[in-house]
């Protein structure tokens, strides 16, 4: 049973605590913070970033293959990050490394509470399937689909590096009681990974926009400042999960909202079915081309 209103509160009162220490921690690594700072210069030319970004060669490969993957949806091959500036734009590419740089931040090493290969595979393909469904709607802004799509469970990350022991007991109220792992989180930090998430990045100045339906990707509605993009995140959450293409056990409970459903013209169960069946196939490849990242 999930404990009483006063003392989640408690709960989450101590969490935030913890949480507040974490902000200003230098934990960007130091190439994608100063990939960041010549992003925001429009005066920075495509050969001052490549110097920049060359000097992490696993921070290209990962660039690279985000661009390249089946779910992404260019029609070239990208092979420098020049060319990727060409087809990407400062703006795209800058939301690529945003994304890689807090959930570089925040990496924790693997162990049988948390496998970080599959959750940063979860990551990977929740942040392009959102960009994909977006365009797919004709949402403006793809771009910020993929970094609400790639951060959506970053407060997952979040609590098994800062808070570990709390994410043990989380895990195994989960395994004995059966709780759902939503619930247990409440039980035991007065909060929610998505709610983590959000804390974290609020105080990093994220734009709203991607904050927002981070915080409501398990129940969008219209009452987010980001109602639409907070639908593509459940739905891409929901169709990796239902498609069984990362083990990502903190989700196994994920339903696809009312909301969602109705912002992707979703009538029945049936219909529901049809349109993840529609996608099966770019999915299963997207998971093949991004396997090796990690």
């Amino acid at each position: 049973m999930i404990a009483d209103t006063q003392d989640i509160l408690q709960k989450r009162e101590r969490t935030e605590k913890v949480l507040t220490s974490v902000v200003n921690l230098p934990v960007i690594p130091k190439v994608m913070f100063e990939t960041i700072k010549l992003l925001d210069n429009k005066y920075t030319t495509a050969g001052e970033l490549n110097k920049v970004i060359s000097k992490d060669q696993a921070l290209l490969t990962k660039i690279l293959t985000i661009a390249n993957s089946p779910l992404y949806g260019l029609q070239r091959k990208v092979t420098t990050i020049e060319y990727a500036i060409l087809v990407l734009g400062y703006r795209e590419l800058k939301n690529i490394i945003s994304a890689l740089s807090v959930a570089e931040a925040f990496r924790n090493k693997t162990d049988k509470y948390l496998n970080s290969k599959e959750f940063m595979l979860h990551s990977y393909l929740t942040g392009t399937a959102c960009k994909k469904l977006a365009s797919d709607i004709g949402f403006n802004n793809s771009g910020e689909a993929f970094i609400a799509g790639f951060l959506h469970d970053i407060g997952i990350s979040i609590i098994h590096r800062y808070l570990h022991s709390s994410f043990i007991n989380v895990t195994e109220l989960v395994e004995s009681k059966g709780m759902t792992f939503r619930d247990a989180e409440l039980d035991v930090l007065g909060m929610t990974h998505e709610q983590v998430g959000f804390f974290l990045l609020d105080r990093w100045n994220f734009p709203r926009e991607i904050s927002d339906p981070i915080l409501s990707h398990h129940a969008p509605d219209a009452t987010s400042s980001s109602p639409v993009l907070s639908a593509v995140v459940n739905l891409a959450d929901y169709i990796t999960n239902r498609l069984k293409l990362t083990s990502a056990p903190w989700d196994n409970d994920v339903t696809l909202s009312p909301f969602s459903m109705q912002k992707f013209n979703l009538e029945r169960e049936l219909d529901v079915e049809r349109f993840i069946d529609g996608y099966k196939d770019i999915f299963w490849n997207q998971i093949e081309f991004v396997r090796f990242l990690n």
